[in-house]
């Protein structure tokens, strides 16, 4: 089974910064798939950003690019996604989520998605 804890939310003002933290556990393979999406309340779970496990490539909800980038530390199984230019739109609770085998063309879709962790909450105020 495989767990997956976020940390660093909180709150921030517009344009200001946050980095969140996602570590794994358990029987976890690199060629899984890692990814953030968000929700807001009365609102449906929303892609934000992906690394792909077959390539490692990073993919963005076009809203964030620019402004979040998403990494991956394979030695300690953690997944970063360093927010900058934070918007009050960008206020929701994040969840990190873990996938066995996720297709390039729908990293985007919570269903590819086996593993989800708690959530942690980003309050931007204006």
């Amino acid at each position: 089974q495989v767990q997956l804890v976020e940390t660093g939310g909180g709150l921030a003002q517009t344009g200001g910064s946050l980095n969140l933290f996602c570590v794994a556990s358990g029987r976890i393979y690199t060629y899984y798939t890692m990814a953030w999406f968000r929700q807001s309340p009365g609102k449906e779970r929303e892609f934000v950003a992906a690394v792909m496990g077959v390539d490692g490539s990073s993919h963005y909800l076009d809203d964030v690019k620019g402004r979040f980038t998403i990494s991956r530390d394979t030695a300690k199984n953690t997944l970063i996604l360093e927010m900058n230019g934070l918007r009050p739109e960008d206020t929701a609770a994040y969840y990190c989520a873990m996938g066995r085998i996720v297709p390039v063309q729908a990293a985007q879709l919570p269903q590819q998605y086996d593993y989800w962790g708690q959530g942690t909450q980003v309050t931007v105020s204006s």
